[in-house]
């Protein structure tokens, strides 16, 4: 690194200024402040011990995905400018799926290991499903905290407010709507539109109200929300643009209109595939970061994403292809694919650096590390 290659600003200023498209010292890097920016705990339990880091409190924050807290040793290791807001499980116990790897999760977590080696829980009417051998569970999706609403809103305060105090990292919330759904809600599109009007009117009275309540009890310690809602798939949208633009867009538009007219709360918007056909609506809404930017789905091609919409939203993953490439390239390959990657995003700001959605359980530790250094050799401006 060159004399002039030196960080003079905080983590969070960095993101902050980033996402407003401000000159910053070089461009942030992220891994794990969201449940689709993470990585397994297989892996990170491969890539602390290829580091020669502990693996005996390893804390898996996502039980059905199987994701990893990362914590603050890998955070400083590989210079990452974000951290997750979600708090520690309030009781915990060691869970071992197979072979050494073992994790420390929730009392409410217990799932029970089949003859053939799969592990099953069941989630009321529903269950979660591991197959032998798997890096995550199918299945229910389960709320693992087992509290009442104020008691977890009490409990997520507490850690924002100790994040901001504590730490210079920028943090999320999540769990907002997007007001689209699922392919249900797609086909309901066509043939009951006024059911999915009512959905959403419903739901934006709603989620205005929890938005205020969130921002009430720690709006000055969280830099965003999230807003959850896969919209594409991987050769294009789920809908038509048509529909989106008449039954999702306008409610929206509303909730971002509202946040930002309340708060200097920033709307992080999650949606795999492909969603260039609707990306001018979500624009215009007014989201201000696009994740996880999946360049290998139809019509996401990282050069066209940036000429026509790099100075109007920022770009929060697409760093490194993991369909194809995190888990089966060489370490130098990587090295290469990140670099290109990031001499197309980063010029002109509004890019955090972050793989293509999480890391999975089966990609190789070395591969981990060579994308992480490339993109931090690579993220200084001056």
């Amino acid at each position: 690194m060159s004399a002039v290659q030196r960080e003079t600003m905080t983590s969070r200023q960095r993101v902050l200024k980033t996402i407003n498209h401000e000159n910053t010292d070089r461009m942030p890097i992220d891994l794990g402040v969201h449940f689709s920016t993470g990585i397994s705990v297989f892996a990170y339990y491969n890539l602390r011990r290829l580091l020669g880091l502990d693996v005996d409190n390893i804390e898996m924050i996502d039980c059905v995905q199987m994701l990893a807290r990362v914590d603050r040793d890998v955070i400083d290791r590989f210079h990452i400018d974000t951290v997750l807001l979600n708090p520690a499980w309030p009781s915990t116990h060691i869970w071992n799926p197979r072979g050494d790897y073992r994790f420390r999760v929730p009392d409410t977590f217990h799932p029970t290991q089949q003859p053939d080696g799969a592990w099953k829980m069941p989630v009321g009417d529903a269950e979660m499903y591991l197959p032998a051998g798997g890096y995550f569970f199918d299945g229910a999706w389960p709320d693992f905290y087992g509290l009442d609403d104020p008691a977890r809103m009490d409990l997520f305060a507490r850690r924002a407010e100790e994040l901001y105090k504590e730490t210079d990292k920028f943090t999320l919330m999540m769990g907002f709507c997007s007001y689209f759904y699922d392919l249900n809600f797609a086909c309901d599109m066509l043939t009951d539109p006024d059911k999915c009007r009512r959905l959403n009117e419903t739901m934006l009275a709603r989620e205005i109200a929890r938005f205020d309540e969130v921002n009430r009890r720690m709006g000055g310690y969280i830099q965003a929300i999230e807003l959850n809602g896969d919209l594409g798939m991987q050769s294009g949208l789920m809908c038509t643009p048509d529909s989106y633009e008449e039954l999702c867009y306008p409610y929206l538009k509303a909730f971002c209109r509202h946040v930002h007219e309340n708060s200097d709360i920033k709307l992080f918007l999650h949606s795999c595939g492909s969603i260039y056909r609707a990306l001018p609506m979500i624009v215009d809404a007014g989201v201000d970061i696009l994740n996880p930017v999946q360049i290998s789905a139809r019509e996401m091609d990282p050069q066209t994403l940036k000429k026509e919409f790099g100075d109007k939203i920022c770009f929060w993953g697409g760093g490194c292809e993991t369909q194809t490439a995190l888990w089966s390239y060489t370490p130098q390959q990587i090295r290469e694919h990140v670099k290109g990657l990031v001499d197309i995003f980063k010029p002109g700001g509004g890019f955090v650096f972050n793989q293509v959605h999480n890391i999975m359980g089966n990609v190789p530790a070395e591969n981990i590390v060579a994308m992480l250094d490339t993109a931090y050799e690579n993220s200084f401006y001056a």
